[in-house]
């Protein structure tokens, strides 16, 4: 006789840790079985990508484990959280648009009169276990507890650089709605989001929260957080369009022409949030590069770099990938500059609105490390290196923090 196991099933779950979540079931699983992007019992991509690494792992690991690229995937020096967040925060956005980066890909968005809040991460590692995984680079901006409330949550994916348990568990004391992909309702549900508090939408479909208009749009990545990955639940970015200016988040993504279709439908956007770190070779299809993702933001926005402002996102505050710490800004930076775009890089806390300016300070190369080598002669009379530069090889307090464990391309 085959079938389920009731009692295997119960045990199962029971010693399943907490942060990994819960799987879909129920009619929460029909609905996903009737999703047009799910097929042949996974959800698929808009454009074909690989989602595990490509290429040598053997050749990867050299390359993330020796010395000198261990250092220059942290910063060499205290990252400058912006000091007066809380402060800042306290007066309403004159423009009716303000956006304050809170570190990696969490946004607090204030949108005529409402906030919204992207991927919130609070935790001191993106991993389910608290001694091992990915380490912060830098401080939270502002305790969450001290956070004003928010209106709506919105979740782009599960991964754990993106999903974090202890932040969610500490805003269901508040009176937010969560809007997540389809399937990630699960998750939420175990750890205690009252099923009226939340919806899961899928591809192209948008729900009303205070006003505001929040619409999953396609992105190119993957899902999951225990041990196996069973594609069960949704990845999105999200559109949020309020009665006087327009936002996009783009979550985690490879590029893929889906951006000038979302452009098309939803834009063009006072500021788009755009995913320009964490990215390899090795796993081409599923992060952006800088250029990528300037790319997109153009996409987005019709072509056009005179609209709207980019923000950039998912990078500074985990290390996640083989490239230098300081590398998606800097990068970033040079495709405005090629293209005529505008972005904004501010310190992770600083609030901005896009209509009143821009913090266009690079403040994050004052810390950059550069590679641990003999630096080359100097011609008499030259001038020393500058600050900007960073110190050969060296830590400081927040650098000596960074794990050394390899990561898991799922962020």
């Amino acid at each position: 006789m085959t079938g389920s196991h009731p009692t295997r099933s119960r045990l199962t779950a029971a010693l399943r840790p907490a942060a990994f979540g819960a799987d879909p079931g129920g009619e929460r699983m029909e609905r996903i079985r009737r999703s047009p992007n799910f097929a042949n019992g996974v959800f698929v991509n808009p454009v074909g990508a690989r989602t595990v690494p490509s290429g040598s792992m053997l050749k990867f690991a050299s390359t993330y484990f020796r010395k000198e690229e261990r250092v220059r995937r942290a910063p060499a020096g205290t990252v400058p959280v912006h000091p007066t967040t809380v402060a800042d925060l306290a007066t309403p956005p004159a423009s009716g648009l303000r956006l304050t980066w809170m570190g990696h890909s969490s946004v607090l968005a204030e949108i005529d009169g409402r906030r919204v809040l992207f991927d919130p991460v609070w935790g001191q590692r993106c991993s389910p276990f608290s001694m091992v995984g990915p380490k912060r680079l830098h401080p939270v901006p502002v305790p969450l507890r001290e956070l004003a409330p928010v209106d709506a949550v919105v979740i782009s994916h599960d991964h754990y650089d993106h999903l974090d348990m202890p932040t969610i568990r500490g805003l269901v004391r508040s009176h937010a709605m969560f809007v997540v992909p389809l399937g990630v309702g699960a998750h939420l549900e175990r750890w205690g989001v009252p099923a009226d508090r939340m919806t899961e939408l899928d591809w192209n479909e948008s729900t009303e929260v205070a006003g505001l208009t929040l619409t999953a749009t396609p992105a190119r990545h993957f899902c999951g957080r225990g041990l196996r990955n069973t594609q069960h639940t949704l990845w999105a970015s999200w559109v949020v369009t309020g009665s006087g200016h327009r936002i996009y988040h783009s979550g985690d993504t490879g590029y893929f022409p889906g951006f000038a279709e979302i452009g098309a439908a939803h834009g063009p956007f006072d500021a788009t949030m755009i995913q320009i770190g964490a990215y390899s070779d090795y796993w081409p299809d599923i992060h952006m590069t800088p250029e990528e993702g300037m790319r997109a933001h153009l996409d987005l926005q019709g072509g056009d770099p005179a609209k709207g402002i980019m923000l950039p996102i998912h990078w500074g505050t985990f290390n996640l990938a083989p490239h230098p710490w300081e590398e998606p800004a800097d990068g970033t930076v040079t495709a405005a500059e090629a293209t005529g775009a505008s972005v904004a890089v501010p310190r992770p806390g600083q609030p901005f609105e896009p209509a009143r300016g821009l913090p266009l300070e690079p403040w994050w190369r004052a810390i950059a490390a550069r590679p641990v080598r003999e630096a080359p002669a100097r011609a008499e009379g030259a001038a020393e290196p500058t600050a900007a530069a960073g110190v050969s090889g060296a830590k400081g307090a927040t650098g000596a923090g960074a794990d050394p464990a390899m990561p898991i391309p799922q962020s």
